[in-house]
């Protein structure tokens, strides 16, 4: 497994970003290719590769990601009228960089994620 990302080099400052929130457990910065006006991108500062590698000692980074994404969807005015919280898994769900993270998405009405049957 790789012990480097992208997202990794953004949570120790060595490569861009547009950082709007960071702390010790936890960054958010906004997403290179927004698919919503609002499209901001929540790691934790620590490598956990997927959900399927998350462990009880992750789990007060996890919750900080929750209370995160509501402190930026208000700063991004956002909060009243809604936003979505994604988290992909792997390759069949359709993750792309090997760091958890949570997609914050926002900012227009957003239709359904899946068809109902």
């Amino acid at each position: 497994m790789r012990e480097d990302t992208t997202f990794l080099r953004i949570v120790q400052g060595q490569a861009p970003a547009d950082v709007v929130y960071q702390d010790d457990l936890v960054t958010a910065f906004r997403d290179i290719r927004p698919q919503a006006p609002t499209h901001i991108l929540i790691v934790p500062n620590v490598l956990i590769p997927t959900l399927n590698d998350v462990r009880p000692e992750h789990e007060p980074a996890l919750g900080r990601m929750m209370t995160v994404a509501a402190k930026v969807a208000a700063q991004e005015g956002i909060a009243e009228k809604g936003y979505r919280l994604i988290s992909n898994c792997n390759r069949h769900g359709g993750q792309e960089v090997y760091h958890l993270h949570m997609h914050l998405v926002g900012g227009h009405a957003l239709g359904p994620m899946l068809e109902r049957r």
